[in-house]
């Protein structure tokens, strides 16, 4: 009698079940990873206006019209564009100022489609804190750095 080598049915179909079950929970979590990397461009983005527009108010005492007057890059791969939030500045001396960035529509994760992000300063430019978006819509907190959870 000869002796037969290889996998049974049974074993095979364990198998397909257990790498279903592991890409059941992989796929979520490499959603995750991608939506918060691409909000890194965001991040970097609005991250490049906070010194010259500090550096602008200091000098003027004001802020320039527009974020494009002082900021080079008001777009990228992800970020469809850079501007002040919704009534940000609201008097030429007021120290208060948004910068919000909006993710685009297409081309990045589903998860951060048309959301917006924001830098944020009461002072002038010394001190800045990064959050959710203050007009449109908002991005999900989980997707913010560390450092934008405060």
């Amino acid at each position: 009698m000869k002796m037969q080598k290889g996998f049974t049915l049974i074993e095979l179909m364990i198998v397909v079940a257990i790498i279903g079950i592991l890409a059941a929970i992989a796929i979520p979590a490499y959603q995750d990873y991608i939506a918060r990397s691409q909000v890194s461009e965001g991040v970097q983005l609005l991250g490049g206006g906070k010194t010259p527009l500090a550096e602008f108010y200091a000098d003027q005492g004001r802020w320039p019209t527009a974020a494009g007057s002082v900021m080079g890059t008001l777009a990228g791969k992800y970020v469809s564009s850079i501007a002040y939030a919704a009534g940000s500045p609201t008097t030429p001396t007021n120290p208060a100022l948004t910068l919000q960035a909006t993710f685009k529509a297409t081309g990045v994760s589903r998860l951060i489609a048309s959301t917006s992000m924001a830098h944020a300063t009461t002072n002038g430019g010394r001190i800045w804190s990064c959050g959710i978006g203050v007009s449109g819509t908002p991005i999900t907190l989980k997707y913010l750095p560390g450092a934008c959870k405060n």
